[in-house]
Order: C-alpha cells, then sequence, then structure tokens
C-alpha cells in the first residue's frame, strides 16, 4: 500500500469530527485536496489573477500561460493528440451535455438508437433521455450479469447498426464496477457508433490513455482527482469537434461578430465562452503533477488492496450485504452496503458520530437502485490518502450502528 505520509498533505484530515479523528470515505463524491493544490490556486490569485488570452499586458501573458499549461497538461494525462481535444467545461455533467446536445442533436435522427447501461449515473442518463425524445431516437439499456459486470456477449446483443451513440461509465459510482471499454468501443466502431465514456470515476484512479482506448468523447472532473470544484474536461476526437456547433455563446468563444453573423474561433476555444474557469484549470493541473508524482499505478493497485481488506473485514459484521463484483481486481475503491433493517442514512448518521464519512442515498443512480432492489444504500469509497487503519474504524462503526438499531428495535 502507498505511505501513510501521503495523508500529511491534506489540510483537511487532520480534524475531529464529534471529538474523533476524521475518516473520509466519501472520496466518490469528491475527493479532498492537497496543500499542492490549493497553493497553485493561492498562486493565481495573489500573483497571476487576470483574465486570458484578452490582454497584452504581463498579468494576462501569465495567466493565459498558466491556463493553457494545463490543457497542455491534460492532454498529457489522457494521451490526446492535440490541446485541440482538450474542452474545459464546469465538469462531466456539462461534458456529456455539451456531446449530447451539440454531437447528438445533428447526427441522431428518429429510429436511431442510443445504446447505455443500468449502472448510469443520472448525469449518463438524463441527456440521453432528453435527445431521444427531441429526435424520436430508442434509448436501449444494455442488462447487468447478476454481479453487476457488463457482459461483451450482451454489448453485442445489444448494439446493432441503428446504434448512433453508446455512452458507458467507465467506473460505476455504485458498485465499483470496471468496464471493458476498449472492447465496448471496438463494438461500438464495427457498428458505425461513436463511443462517449464517463470517466468521472475513472481519471481519479486509474492511467488513462484516450489513443489506447479509442474512445470518440471522455468527460471527467478535476474535484474528485485531488482539484477544485468547478472544472472538468471534454475530450473529443478532433475531427468530430471540428463538425461540432458549440452551444453555448458569448464572449471568448467568436472569430468575428457582426450584427446579423458571427463566426467561432478554432478549437478548443470555440467551446469554452465567456471567462473560462481559470483558477480551475490551473488547480487541476496541479493535482495531475501531485497524483502523477505518486503514480497512477501505485494509486489504482493501493485501491484494489483496500476494497479487498474491506470486503473481507465488513463481511464479517452480520446482516451486512456488499453489492457489485465479488472479486477485488474488478472493481475499484468502492464498496457500497446495506446493514439488514436500518436505512442507510441512519448507519451514515452513526458512523458520523465516530467521524467516519461515508455517502448514503440513491448515489444519482435510481435506475441503479432499482435493478438492486432498494431504494438507497451506503457507501465507502476509498482514495490515495485512506489506510487499513480507516477500515478497521469503518466495520467497528458498523458494528456499532447493527448494535445501537437493534437496541431500539
Amino acid at each position: 500500500m502507498l505511505s501513510k505520509e501521503i495523508r500529511s498533505y491534506f489540510p483537511i484530515l487532520n480534524q475531529e469530527i464529534n471529538g474523533h479523528p476524521l475518516v473520509y470515505l466519501d472520496s466518490g463524491a469528491t475527493s479532498q485536496k492537497p496543500v499542492q493544490v490549493i497553493e497553485a490556486i493561492k498562486k493565481y490569485y495573489e500573483f497571476e489573477n487576470s483574465n486570458v488570452h484578452r490582454g497584452v499586458h504581463t498579468l494576462g501573458n501569465r495567466a493565459t500561460e498558466s491556463y493553457e499549461g494545463a490543457r497542455e497538461k491534460v492532454r498529457k494525462f489522457i494521451n490526446a493528440k492535440s490541446t485541440k481535444e482538450i474542452i474545459f467545461t464546469r465538469g462531466t455533467t456539462t461534458s456529456l451535455n455539451t456531446v449530447a446536445q451539440s454531437y447528438g442533436r445533428a447526427n441522431v435522427k428518429e429510429g436511431d438508437e442510443i445504446v447505455i447501461t443500468h449502472m448510469e449515473h443520472h448525469s449518463n442518463i438524463i441527456p440521453w433521455q432528453q435527445l431521444a425524445k427531441e429526435t424520436g431516437a430508442t434509448l436501449k439499456y444494455i442488462d447487468l450479469e447478476a454481479d453487476g459486470t457488463l457482459s461483451l456477449e450482451k454489448v453485442r446483443e445489444t448494439i446493432t447498426d441503428k446504434t448512433k451513440i453508446v455512452s458507458i461509465v467507465y467506473v460505476s459510482n455504485v458498485l465499483g464496477t470496471m468496464n471493458p471499454i476498449k472492447e465496448i468501443t471496438q463494438i461500438a466502431h464495427e457498428h458505425g457508433a461513436i463511443m462517449v465514456v464517463d470517466g468521472a470515476q475513472a481519471a481519479p484512479h486509474l492511467k488513462l490513455d484516450v489513443q489506447n482506448l479509442d474512445c470518440d468523447f471522455l468527460a471527467f472532473s478535476g474535484h474528485k482527482m485531488c482539484g477544485p470544484t468547478g472544472i472538468g474536461v471534454l475530450y473529443g476526437k478532433q475531427a468530430l469537434l471540428e463538425e461540432m456547433e458549440p452551444i453555448e455563446f458569448g464572449g471568448e468563444m467568436i472569430d468575428f461578430v457582426g450584427l446579423y453573423e458571427s463566426t467561432w474561433k478554432e478549437l478548443p476555444w470555440k467551446f469554452e465562452g465567456g471567462t473560462p474557469i481559470i483558477a480551475g484549470a490551473i488547480g487541476l493541473a496541479a493535482a495531475i503533477d501531485f497524483l502523477e508524482e505518486i503514480g497512477l499505478d501505485e494509486i489504482e493497485q493501493h485501491e484494489h488492496e483496500l476494497a479487498a481488506l474491506a470486503m473481507e473485514k465488513m463481511s464479517t459484521v452480520n446482516g451486512l450485504s456488499i453489492y457489485g463484483p465479488v472479486d477485488p481486481s474488478k472493481r475499484a475503491g468502492i464498496v457500497t452496503f446495506n446493514l439488514d433493517d436500518v436505512h442507510p442514512h441512519d448507519v451514515a448518521t452513526v458512523l458520523d458520530m465516530s467521524g467516519i464519512a461515508v455517502r448514503a442515498g440513491h448515489h444519482c443512480a435510481q435506475p441503479l437502485m432499482k435493478w438492486l432492489q432498494c431504494t438507497a444504500t451506503a457507501r465507502a469509497s476509498f482514495y490515495l490518502y485512506n489506510t487499513e487503519e480507516d477500515i478497521d474504524r469503518l466495520v467497528a462503526g458498523l458494528r456499532t450502528a447493527k448494535e445501537y438499531f437493534s437496541d431500539v428495535f
């Protein structure tokens, strides 16, 4: 496992909650931020604060250099061919909506198919629902296996020559399932469809290579990977982005504006209307530096080990059900569970009294909750700063919750 010293980079972890040292197990919702990221954002506001691209003064040049330097770091991080393929957005949700509203409206028509899965986050369901309603296309779902994984056989059965878009999460935010994106992309391309990947839970934990995956679009957020909130990325193959129209209009994204007609800047700026998320991009670049210094392979291995250990120790709690793949190698550092006869909100409340932060609810995945035949679950999501001691605290807290509600009822 990774060194416990990594925790020292995260100031927020050095506090007590309800009289107990904080155990943060909600990184799937948002990760904590290391001092390197905090200082990078602080430096921008103290020494570089200016708008980008427009000014010729020193501060403007500094800000532009940092902002566009962040784009290059993202390009290298996911191994895109060009910075023209890197669009800064507000997050995964905005990125997915951009694909649906721009590419989708222009290329999907009545009788076409859009294919997703039951494990998708609402951000990767609702844009396609809306597109299907607008165009008359059919929205189809790939059935899951009993353990919450996807079989390539069912992928092949669902994707047809009528399919125009396939959009699938790389790592499920509930089940932790790691999907075979490269193989699914190949199947989609065999039928002439484009492949969209929700990478929100993958980018913080896995080494991404969009050229190797051959996906057409990839969306992810900075705040889940040690970066600030409000910044995300849309990667798209240049040829596709060149043909797409922007969906947000105003300053920054224009080339020429007349009284009745306007033209757009070249990529990537035609999709970045208005003042961009400058500090966010700079913070994201610092987060990438931080993660790459530690090593994405090491982070992934650390989380696999934590997930395996957590599943083993949590299984000793009577009446506890764990959802998702049984094989830890098939899941990321996410363990979603329920305690018999105890609502997950109550479980999370009792854990919080012991300083343990987990997520409880439907996790923006109500169709998946229906598939699991429950209304809500609790979720422990691990990251590079979590330790074996955190898991021991979690298991002890679950036993406390079980005993408490056994006494109550």
